[in-house]
């Protein structure tokens, strides 16, 4: 049971087979196999964003590293703060951030990133603040409770949790991980039942 959860209020990234994993500590939730991307109805309003200041979705590695590095909000330390995960094509970018942001974390598949998730200084930033401003520009969320509230669009989903976290989801790319893990699950079922009609 442990596997069945992973990405939706966690906040650091690790791979469980072909899924990353975020470290404890900052999320409540996973996404694993048999775990689908919850659907919630279209936010109405205007478009979402798919980037937070020069970081967005879709962005390559090398300008990750590039547009942190030069962002005076985040304490970006180059290499060391990337990590190569043992999945498709996955990397890890993890980093401390200053006044406003704490930590921040993007994954990466097949060298483009499709999560970003920023967990916020709740001294100095408070959860109505954000939820307010997300609310103003974009309408009403398409999903609201306690935990979190959820802004989506065909493309993107954004969702600002509690702890206060700000996490930006490319969910084209995130479904095609949930795809697949999905197919390596029901392999594994497959040969499990086969093994077992041995006996």
């Amino acid at each position: 049971m442990w596997q069945k959860t992973f990405l939706y209020k966690c906040a650091a990234f690790c791979c469980l087979t072909g899924l990353f994993l975020l470290p404890p500590g900052l999320c409540a939730q996973t996404v694993l196999p048999g775990a689908d991307l919850p659907e919630f109805a279209q936010t109405e309003g205007a478009e979402l964003p798919r980037q937070f200041r020069r970081l967005g979705l879709g962005m390559s590695l090398d300008d990750l590293k590039t547009n942190l590095a030069e962002d005076g909000l985040f304490n970006f330390r180059g290499d060391r703060d990337v990590s190569f995960l043992p999945a498709r094509e996955q990397s890890l970018v993890e980093t401390t951030g200053s006044s406003f942001v704490k930590r921040a974390f993007f994954q990466l598949r097949d060298g483009a990133v499709f999560i970003m998730a920023f967990s916020l200084n709740t001294d100095i930033m408070d959860h109505y603040s954000v939820f307010t401003q997300f609310t103003e520009k974009y309408g009403e969320p398409s999903f609201l409770d306690p935990r979190e509230a959820v802004w989506e669009d065909g493309d993107t989903r954004i969702a600002v949790e509690r702890p206060l976290t700000v996490k930006y989801i490319d969910k084209n790319i995130f479904n095609d991980i949930l795809d697949e893990s999905n197919l390596i699950e029901s392999r594994q079922v497959r040969l499990r039942q086969d093994f077992l009609n041995e006996f």
